[in-house]
Order: C-alpha cells, then structure tokens, then sequence
C-alpha cells in the first residue's frame, strides 16, 4: 500500500511583514520613523536620525538611506528583545540573544 505525504515548498511565504517609514526634513537633519505591525497584533516605533555637514552637498536621499538604517537598527534591537522575552516566558530561563 502506497500512501501519499504532503510536502511543503520550503520557499513558501507563509506571513509577510511590512514596514513603514516616514521621514522629516529640516535643515541639514534628517528624521526616520519605522513602524513594523506584527501578526500578534503588537506594533514596534523606532527612530532614527542623520545630519549632514555644513559642507557636504545637500543630497536628501542620502540623508533618508542613513536616518532609515539607523531607524532598522533600532528596530531589529527591539524584535530581538521581543523575542528573547518570548523566548524566556516559554522556557523560564534567559535567553540570551545577540545579532
């Protein structure tokens, strides 16, 4: 008797996350913000900044791509926080997480 199994395609989206920036202008400052909603209802925030020199030239994109990155970083130190606390409260032991 020959019976059949169901596989899985291992390249499957199985949830998708997406995240939102914003950024502020003003001056030779460049603001971002992130927000990234996750699938158990919860929303992380970060923020992150960029200054440009006096005497550099005035390029808005390069001073969004450097305020985003540090907006990213935040918001990857916070996920992994999140998930270490998952982490702990199922295991009751600390979960030591690092990127």
């Amino acid at each position: 008797m020959q019976t059949r199994t169901q596989t899985r395609d291992p390249a499957q989206t199985i949830v998708g996350w997406h995240v939102e920036m914003e950024f502020r202008e003003e001056g030779a400052r460049t603001r971002a913000a992130a927000l990234l909603r996750l699938q158990d209802g919860s929303e992380l925030r970060a923020h992150g900044h960029a200054t440009r020199h006096p005497d550099d030239p005035e390029q808005q994109r390069v001073g969004e791509e450097v305020a985003a990155a540090r907006a990213l970083g935040d918001l990857s130190r916070q996920l992994l926080a999140k998930a270490g606390g998952e982490i702990e409260e199922t295991t009751h032991m600390r979960a030591y997480l690092a990127m």
